[in-house]
Order: C-alpha cells, then sequence, then structure tokens
C-alpha cells in the first residue's frame, strides 16, 4: 500500500520536521528535505521579510519538497501569509487557531494545507475545514499542546478511528521505534521536533542544545495552561513561574512574567536559566548533537529493524 504522506509530499521518508520557533530556519529545513523528509520553517518567530529571506534560501539550498509553518497567533499573520503565497510555498502547516480561515485561502492557489490539532475534537474540525492533513501532538510534546494531556498513545488511535484524511503523529518520537509504535497505532507519518533540535543545522543557540543533551527524565514539565500550554524544561525561570503559582498569580501576572522575548532569550539567545527553554518529553532520550541527515539515516535504520524485531515475535 502507497504511504499517504509520502505521496501527499512527495518525500522518500514519512518523517516531517517540526516547526519550531528559534529552531527550524532554513538550513535545517532544506537539510531535512535533502535526506527524505518533509524540511519545515517555524514562521512563528519571523518576521514577513525574514521569513521571505529563508524560503528564498531554502529554495536555493534544495530542489525538494518544504513547507512553512504558521500560528496563528502572531499579528502579522496576514504579512506572513502574503509572503507564503508570493514565494510560493507548496505546503503550509497553520497551528494554534481555527483551519478555517485559512484553509481555503490556501488551497484556491494550489497549496497543500496541514493543521497541528492536540485532541479529537479539533481533528474533527480540521478534517470539516478541508485540510489536506492534521498533525496530532500528544502531551509528550515540547512547544505548545493540548490542555487536556492526552498521550500521543492515546491520541493517535482515537483520531485515526474518526477520520479518513492523512494523520502525522507528533510528540515523544526521536527514534526509529518509537516512530514504528506510531506507525502502528494508525499514523501515516510522524513528526518529529526536539530531536532536530539538538541537529548541528538548527537555528537555535548551542546553549540549548547541550541543555537538552543533558536533559533527565523529568527535566520538562507542562505549564502556563492559563496562557497556550507549553512543556518548558526546568530552570530559574521555570521556577519563577512555579512561584507564581503558589502566590495564586493572576492570568495578567503570568503574561507579565512571561513578558516578551522570552523564547527568543532562552533558545536563540542561549539565556538558559532566564530564558523560556520548549522541548518534549523524550529529551531524555536525546544524547547527542549530530547533522539532521544523520539522524534521519538513524531513524530509519532503527525503524525497519524494529519492524523486523516483530515480525519474528
Amino acid at each position: 500500500m502507497k504511504n499517504r504522506i509520502k505521496a501527499l509530499f512527495q518525500i522518500e521518508f514519512p518523517i516531517v520536521q517540526g516547526g519550531m520557533v528559534w529552531t527550524s530556519g532554513w538550513r535545517l529545513a532544506s537539510a531535512v528535505s535533502n535526506n527524505g523528509g518533509l524540511g519545515v520553517i517555524g514562521a512563528g518567530s519571523m518576521y514577513p521579510d525574514v521569513l521571505r529571506q529563508h524560503i528564498q534560501k531554502c529554495k536555493a539550498a534544495t530542489n525538494h519538497s518544504f513547507a512553512v509553518n504558521v500560528p496563528m497567533l502572531y499579528p502579522d499573520l496576514e504579512s506572513l501569509m502574503e509572503v507564503i503565497v508570493e514565494e510560493d510555498v507548496k505546503i503550509v502547516i497553520t497551528s494554534a487557531g481555527n483551519p478555517k480561515t485559512w484553509t481555503p485561502y490556501f488551497q484556491e492557489r494550489g497549496i497543500t494545507v496541514v493543521h497541528v490539532v492536540s485532541s479529537l475534537k479539533f481533528a474533527l474540525k480540521a478534517q470539516e475545514a478541508g485540510v489536506d492533513a492534521v498533525v496530532a501532538e500528544g502531551f509528550e510534546a515540547g512547544g505548545h499542546n493540548g490542555r487536556d494531556e492526552t498521550t500521543t498513545m492515546v491520541l493517535i488511535p482515537s483520531i485515526k478511528e474518526k477520520i479518513t484524511i492523512p494523520l502525522i503523529a507528533a510528540g515523544g518520537i526521536a527514534t526509529g521505534r518509537a516512530m514504528l509504535a506510531a506507525m502502528i497505532l494508525g499514523a501515516d507519518g510522524v513528526q518529529v521536533g526536539s530531536r532536530f533540535v539538538a541537529s548541528t543545522e538548527a537555528s537555535n543557540h548551542t546553549n540549548f542544545k547541550d541543555k537538552v543533551v543533558a536533559a533527565q527524565e523529568g527535566d520538562t514539565h507542562l505549564t502556563l495552561k492559563e496562557l497556550a500550554p507549553v512543556r518548558l524544561l526546568k530552570n530559574k525561570f521555570y521556577q519563577e513561574v512555579q512561584n507564581a503559582y503558589a502566590q495564586g498569580a493572576s492570568i495578567d501576572d503570568l503574561k507579565n512574567l512571561l513578558g516578551r522575548g522570552r523564547a527568543k532569550k532562552g533558545m536563540f539567545l542561549g539565556d538558559i536559566e532566564d530564558g523560556e527553554l520548549e522541548i518534549g518529553q523524550v529529551a531524555a532520550l536525546i544524547h547527542d548533537i549530530k547533522p539532521a541527515g544523520q539522524i534521519i539515516k538513524e531513524m530509519i535504520a532503527e525503524y525497519n529493524a524494529a519492524k523486523k524485531d516483530i515480525i519474528n515475535l
């Protein structure tokens, strides 16, 4: 049977790179695309002119498919969407908003649309909106995810049971065995985020990469649900958030504590104490920094070996 994600994106392997803020620039996206996956530029941390530069550089660096991820909660949203169309991007991944708002706009222009969801309810709404595929992101994931804390192992089969469009699993996937597990649960492909944070091509700061590699089990926590749920590495800023909760902080208090540029400070500028460090639980399984192509090669090799192990059970 032909893999639906490989066919939809015209890629060799059903691996989608996460469009992570301050991490997923053109270097990472082109490296993933050049090695058989779908590279993704993360527009969430970019002004329109910066996004345009990244798209143009990515086009120059790869002849393969790549996408742009756009969280629909930024003030420059319309300008970002215009840049995507003007630069003839073929695949868009939307998140953090209503897929009905932009899906027709893109599809009328021949652009494939994928939407990120964290629950069956939102998966059904995305399908109703007409998207071409969904990324279902479990509780384990880094960055922003669902308030209901549904794990990937529960989320994927529950969504697979109810939708007909292609399904991409995300959250806790950094190895070939995890990829195979997600596919067995019903996914047509996987989205890998945290593992690519610790890649040589990722644009985030070396301090952040080193912090991810050093992470142990229990070093991350999902918090700030009142604003937008985000999984953070535990550091000084994280402890300040916990102290604020203990003192009965209001939503405004939390907004003031988060302030502006907190994620940039941590992930891009390398302030690992006062910055916001977004990463998935799977950081505990990431032990080194290596090229994106090597990460993909090792994942596929482990995936194929794991398939043989299952056949022999």
